[in-house]
C-alpha cells in the first residue's frame, strides 16, 4: 500500500484545516510498527482536537485517539507482521498522529496485543470509553463497591463512557440508575440495563451543599462540576466516585464535611498514562467479565468521509453511545 486516506488537520497562517487527504507512507510519523487500521472510534476529545484544535501539540496531525488493526511492518521483537492489536491514549491522536487514517505508525510500546476473544471491531466499541468505563469499575469495585451494598448512579449516561458503564455494570448485578439530560433517551438507557433513569438536573448541585441524604453506594462520573459536586454529597458511608471526565467543566466546590464525616472516596480515572501493566490487567477484564453486551443501539458505524461531521456533533452532545469508524 503506497498510498492510503487519512483526516489530517493543518494549521495555515489564519485557521486550521481539517480535510480528508492522499498521503503516503513518508507522510507518517516515526515508529516502531506500521499498522493497517481496521476501526478507530470517535470520542469527545476527538471533537475538542479536529473542531477546536484544543490539545493538539504540533500540525498537521491525524486526529484519532483509538484504533485497532493488524501490523504491516515491526521493528520491534514483541510484535510481527500480522498480529492484530489496540492502541489508544499515549499522545496518539494529540502529539502523534493517530486512528483516523487507512494506515498509522507508533511506538511499539503502546501497542496492546487484541485479548484472545475480542473482534477488532468489538475493540473499538469499547475504545478509550470502554477502557475508561472498565478502570472506573475495576476502581470501584477495588475500593469495596458491591450489588448488594445499594445503587450505583452513572451520570452523563448517553454518552460512550456512561453507555457502557451502565452496561457492564447492570451485567454485573448493579441498580443502576442512569441520569441524562435527553428525555427521549429513557427507552435507550434500559434497554442498556438501566433500573431507573433521571433528568441531569436532578443531579446538580445548584444549592452547594456539601452534605445531602446519603443516595448511592458508587458513582460513575464522566462530566465533573456541579454533577460532581452533587455526588460527593449523597454517597453513602464509604462510597466511591470514579471521576473521568469534565464536560461538566473542572471547577468542583465541595467541604472535607462528606469525606471525614462519611469516610467517602473520590477516585481519579485516567485512561491516558496508565501503566501497560494495569492497562492489559483492564483490557483482559474488558473481554471477560466487563465486556458489555454488543447492542445495535450502542453503535453506529461510520466512514471515513462521514467522519467530520460527526465530529462536530459529539461536541454539541448529538451523539449517543459509540460511534466507531470503518478504515478497512
Amino acid at each position: 500500500m503506497d498510498t492510503f486516506q487519512a483526516l489530517v488537520l493543518e494549521k495555515t497562517e489564519d485557521e486550521a484545516d481539517l480535510n480528508i487527504k492522499q498521503l503516503h507512507m513518508e507522510d507518517l510519523p516515526e515508529g516502531d510498527l506500521t499498522i493497517r487500521v481496521a476501526y478507530s472510534s470517535v470520542n469527545f476529545k476527538d471533537g475538542m482536537v479536529a473542531i477546536n484544535h484544543q490539545l493538539v501539540e504540533s500540525f498537521p496531525l491525524i486526529p484519532g485517539i483509538d484504533l485497532a488493526g493488524t501490523v504491516i511492518d515491526s521493528q520491534d521483537d514483541r510484535f510481527e507482521a500480522g498480529d492484530e492489536i489496540i492502541v489508544t491514549s499515549y499522545q496518539l491522536g494529540t502529539g502523534h498522529s493517530g486512528g483516523f487514517s487507512e494506515v498509522a505508525r507508533v511506538p511499539a510500546d503502546w501497542a496492546v496485543p487484541l485479548p484472545e476473544g475480542l473482534s477488532l471491531k468489538e475493540a473499538m466499541i469499547l475504545g478509550t470509553a470502554g477502557f475508561t468505563a472498565g478502570l472506573s469499575v475495576k476502581r470501584l469495585e477495588d475500593n469495596g463497591l458491591e450489588p448488594d451494598k445499594g445503587p450505583v448512579l452513572v451520570a452523563g449516561a448517553t454518552g460512550g463512557v456512561g453507555s457502557l458503564a451502565v452496561n457492564m455494570l447492570a451485567k454485573r448485578g448493579y441498580d443502576v440508575t442512569a441520569s441524562t439530560g435527553k428525555s427521549s433517551e429513557m427507552d435507550y438507557l434500559k434497554r442498556l440495563g438501566a433500573k431507573d433513569v433521571i433528568d441531569r438536573g436532578e443531579v446538580e448541585d445548584t444549592e452547594h451543599k456539601p452534605v445531602r441524604r446519603k443516595m448511592w453506594a458508587g458513582a460513575v462520573d464522566p462530566v465533573g462540576g456541579m454533577t460532581l459536586q452533587y455526588i460527593l454529597s449523597t454517597l453513602k458511608y464509604d462510597g466511591s466516585v470514579a471521576t473521568s471526565g469534565l464536560t461538566g467543566g473542572t471547577e468542583v466546590a465541595t467541604s472535607v464535611l462528606p469525606f471525614i464525616s462519611r469516610g467517602i472516596n473520590w477516585l481519579g480515572i485516567d485512561s491516558v498514562k496508565c501503566p501497560m501493566e494495569k492497562r492489559l490487567k483492564v483490557w483482559e477484564r474488558l473481554t471477560a467479565d466487563f465486556k458489555p453486551d454488543m447492542h445495535e443501539e450502542l453503535v453506529n458505524e461510520i466512514s471515513l468521509e462521514e467522519l467530520p461531521d460527526v465530529l462536530k456533533d459529539i461536541l454539541d452532545s448529538k451523539v449517543r453511545g459509540r460511534t466507531i469508524v470503518k478504515l478497512s
